[in-house]
């Protein structure tokens, strides 16, 4: 169906709406805690804190919506959180000024941030605690940038919702708040009165959210009051009844489950700087009765539905995410706040979770071409082809959506986790490519490890080439190595010292979380922290995950392969020379070919580099997998890298396989830009040659040209592919379907191409707002024009 006047209007209000840094969040949370004088357990002083802010913050209700709230005053109008990371004034003139992904600061608020918001948060923010916790060795690894922290920047809060907000209102889980209030056991469990203070802040919260309803209910009357025309007046004193009655209470219709959901989304996302995905997960399944009883009772029809949805999207692109502090003021370079929709996959009891919601949805992904919220689908042996070929229409559209998953392995990955079938079949991607049991698990991602550069490192008896430090054990002179196995295996040594050195770290910032910044409106939401009385931070989910995402896994085996087949195998070749090579940053262009062009490398079904591609991923999940967090839960790893590829390239030199200094690495479980030289079936045969039921998630992208997918048998080559790479037991695909010389034209003329949007990474974005090493990157990815 074709936008309503109403969508296109508010689509387009969405894309031409500025970027802004509002204050606002950030002075009412100095104006909370400048008030605070008595002793209030954590919990219940966040609570307050949250209470504070949702009966304080300005309400947006704009003209033509259906779907109300905002995160900031106006769409994209994006709040700080200086309780985690506070921003400085350069940090202000960065944003306000820089060429990409820009915000708006006014001198109104530089001033409000340099007279009040920095002078009473100096010393108090959780970044500036955790780094002041970080032992020598940690600091001095990550400024080396073998390693990323994602908690300097944002509270852990990767989590995904299930159904229970459709069944429960918040006075129902206020209801089993208190039930589990009056079962504390206060003579036998020395945890009594911790777990009282948790529940306490959770019941705060919890009303906090019906307030924030109540008023948007206000300002819809009051606008219907005033408003003169008599469509939007019933319009408006609609979205007042349904604010009045959700989230204080189940959702009973389409409408109400959406807006439910949506004041659920603002609240998670106001309380705390989670930017790391939360959403509603199986959205098509949870909509499916309401949409069926709407249907039969004449409440609803498709084209209202799909309009509402319409503007559900809308709201999600209206919410940039928070930008970074810091150095990474400068380095972060998405809007994109990673919210990924599944749709398709599996019921509960194992059969086929594609609906006739499903396929709306689908319709609307492809209507509304917007960056957010992300959207995947979740393929599994029981959905029909034609879900599958639904969505290879969108992808030929080339804006990167939707990206496909393997609802099978996910289900097998979780289970081997240690989740409930049921748990497995209910959970699946989000973010990226990183899975979870949803409504149940706290699955946080801890930060990037840069693969290579901990095998520069082994190169050089642990010492950085780039700064003259020695960060890691002296493992030997390779020189002196007796083959192959000996380098691998100081590789392996410099891997786990790091890999030690980070979950050190991240043990630390677990427990610096759970006792100064719970999250209680969180919690209220995620089996089972109001039965356990534990906070969301503190392992109150029933299930705890902590990842650690492996990143240049391609580059690291084309590096292996380089010296294994040059130096131990054929020998045409000395490791004094290729040593030699590479601190002169391949001075000697010949050399540099023959490593590039004379080389298994991966991707191309090649067993000589696909095995030394297992026995990276092997030695990487030895060296984490298993390990116990302080949540009761324990450490996994997974592969991919947002756009960390480009950076970890930058702070790692001239590699074996005839990269250069400075370059990018490989993305994801990708193979090098480039390197795969044999075709789309290929790549999928190395890839699949690790087992991705260890991992928590990896990320393959491919470039299609368009012509590939132009007609019928493009689209069922697709088809294929992907059912041929999910048999091999693959977790994840995604496409860009695009021309590199489209792209380089995008490059000269960025105001011709404004609209075009590429995959990146897990999430797509514009390509004119990429920075050109990314762009350059993505013109690199191998050209696929064939299957």
């Amino acid at each position: 169906m074709p936008m309503t006047e109403r969508v296109a209007h508010l689509r387009r209000q969405s894309l031409d709406a500025r970027p802004t840094l509002s204050a606002e969040r950030a002075e009412l949370m100095t104006d909370f805690y400048h008030q605070q004088s008595g002793l209030l357990s954590a919990p219940v002083l966040r609570a307050l804190s949250f209470e504070y802010l949702m009966e304080h913050k300005t309400l947006y209700i704009g003209a033509g919506e259906l779907i109300v709230g905002e995160k900031g005053p106006a769409p994209k109008a994006t709040p700080t959180y200086p309780e985690l990371c506070c921003h400085s004034l350069q940090d202000l003139d960065i944003l306000d000024t820089r060429e990409k992904t820009a915000f708006a600061v006014s001198p109104q608020v530089r001033q409000l941030y340099a007279e009040k918001i920095i002078p009473f948060w100096r010393g108090k923010s959780m970044r500036e605690r955790l780094f002041d916790e970080m032992t020598p060795e940690w600091i001095a690894a990550y400024e080396a940038g073998i390693f990323t922290e994602f908690m300097e920047q944002r509270a852990p809060g990767h989590t995904v919702l299930d159904d229970k907000i459709y069944h429960l209102g918040m006075l129902d889980f206020q209801a089993a708040i208190d039930e589990s209030l009056s079962r504390l056991d206060y003579l036998n469990d020395p945890q009594a009165f911790a777990r009282q203070e948790e529940l306490r802040g959770m019941r705060i919260a919890a009303g906090a959210l019906i307030c924030f309803a109540e008023r948007h209910a206000e300002r819809a009357r009051e606008l219907a009051a005033a408003e003169p025309d008599p469509q939007r007046r019933a319009e408006l004193e609609r979205i007042a009844e349904v604010c009045s009655w959700v989230p204080a209470h189940a959702p009973r219709d389409f409408w109400e489950a959406l807006q439910y959901y949506w004041f659920v989304h603002l609240g998670v996302t106001s309380e705390l700087n989670t930017w790391d995905a939360f959403n509603p997960g199986h959205l098509d399944q949870h909509l499916t009765p309401f949409y069926r009883r709407g249907l039969a009772d004449g409440s609803l029809t498709r084209a209202s539905a799909e309009e509402l949805l319409q503007c559900f999207w809308i709201k999600f692109n209206n919410q940039p995410a928070p930008p970074k502090v810091g150095v990474t003021a400068e380095e972060s370079g998405t809007y994109t706040d990673f919210a990924q929709i599944n749709t398709g996959g599996l019921l509960a009891d194992g059969s086929d979770g594609v609906s006739e919601v499903t396929y709306l949805m689908l319709d609307v992904i492809e209507e509304m071409r917007l960056l957010q919220p992300s959207s995947s689908i979740q393929v599994s042996t029981q959905n029909p082809d034609e879900f599958i070929h639904r969505a290879a229409k969108i992808i030929r559209t080339g804006f990167g959506q939707p990206s496909v998953f393997n609802c099978d392995l996910i289900v097998q990955e979780l289970v081997r986790q240690g989740k409930s079938l049921a748990d497995a079949r209910c959970g699946g991607s989000s973010g990226c490519v990183e899975v979870g049991a949803f409504g149940k698990e706290n699955y946080n991602l801890t930060g990037y490890f840069n693969l290579p550069k901990v095998f520069e490192l082994a190169l050089n008896d642990g010492r950085d080439p780039r700064t003259g430090a020695q960060l890691g054990p002296h493992t030997g002179d390779p020189l002196t190595f007796a083959g192959f196995d000996d380098l691998f295996a100081a590789f392996e040594r410099q891997m786990r010292y790091f890999v030690d050195v980070k979950v050190r770290g991240s043990n630390v910032i677990e427990r610096l979380y759970a006792a100064f910044m719970p999250c209680p409106f969180l919690s209220l939401l995620i089996d089972d922290c109001i039965s356990s009385g534990r906070d969301y931070h503190d392992g109150g989910a029933r299930y705890n995950t902590s990842y650690i995402q492996g990143v240049g896994i391609g580059s690291l085996t084309d590096m292996l392969s380089a010296v294994k087949h040059h130096v131990y195998d054929v020998k045409d070749l000395s490791l004094e020379k290729l040593l030699a090579a590479l601190r002169d940053n391949f001075h000697d262009e010949r050399l540099r070919l023959l490593l590039a062009n004379r080389t298994p490398r991966y991707g191309n079904d090649d067993e000589r580099a696909d095995a030394l591609t297992v026995r990276i991923f092997d030695a990487y999940f030895d060296a984490v997998d298993g390990r116990p967090n302080t949540k009761g839960g324990r450490y996994h790893i997974n592969l991919l890298p947002t756009t960390v590829h480009v950076y970890f390239g930058a702070v790692t030199g001239a590699t074996p396989d005839g990269r250069r200094a400075g370059q990018p690495l490989s993305e994801g479980v990708s193979p090098v830009q480039g390197a795969d030289r044999c075709g789309p079936t290929a790549v999928l045969r190395s890839v699949a040659r690790m087992d991705h039921v260890r991992t928590g998630g990896t990320l393959l992208n491919q470039k299609f040209t368009p012509q590939l997918l132009a007609d019928e048998a493009g689209l069922n080559g697709l088809v294929h592919l992907i059912r041929s790479y999910f048999a091999l037991r693959g977790h994840h695909i995604q496409f860009n379907v695009v021309d590199a010389e489209t792209l380089r034209r995008a490059q000269q003329d960025p105001q011709s191409y404004r609209d075009l949007i590429v995959r990146v990474a897990g999430y797509s974005d514009y390509f004119c707002d990429l920075s050109e090493t990314l762009q350059n990157e993505i013109i690199a990815r191998t050209e696929q024009n064939s299957f």
